[in-house]
């Protein structure tokens, strides 16, 4: 199974992904980690991306969840996934792939974005990636306000895992 968290900058898909795939036991992949480095410079220079940007990273992500899904690996993604064509683009097995998206008021989320030291994403994008953002309908839609394992156990309970 895969479990993708998604949401915008700011929603704690890094942190909630990794705590949520230790207490499965599972493996966890950030996306983040494999923007190619011309997405990383043009967010950092403050930068919002386009759908052209996205989707060269998106098919890299795509074809790691393949891998897992053809090992039949368990595996947490954090991936912000903001459009609907994106969370398409990243349902590689639809019956086994499950969205949980993380969300927080706006206020929260500008002041975890200013608190965040060593990531490439300036707390300057998260009015782009609100106005990106499709919330999505057929996801689990869980609040982050709450401490990070509240949040994976409110996850567990909704996947029921």
């Amino acid at each position: 199974m895969v479990v993708i968290v998604m949401g915008v900058s700011g929603a704690g898909k890094t942190t909630v992904g990794q705590a949520l795939a230790q207490s499965l036991g599972w493996r966890f992949l950030d996306a983040d980690e494999l923007h190619p480095h011309s997405n990383v410079e043009k967010m950092a220079a403050g930068h919002p991306l386009t759908d052209e940007d996205r989707w060269p990273w998106l098919t890299t992500v795509r074809a790691r969840l393949e891998t897992a899904v053809a090992k039949g690996e368990d595996l947490v993604l954090a991936s912000s996934a903001l459009k609907q064509s994106y969370r398409a683009a990243l349902s590689v097995e639809p019956s086994q792939t499950r969205w949980v998206y993380l969300h927080a008021p706006r206020e929260v989320l500008a002041q975890r974005l200013s608190r965040r030291q060593g990531h490439f994403m300036p707390p300057s994008l998260l009015e782009s990636q609100l106005a990106t953002l499709e919330v999505p309908d057929d996801a689990l839609s869980v609040d982050v306000t709450p401490p990070p394992d509240v949040v994976v156990k409110n996850i567990r309970e909704g996947l029921g895992l």
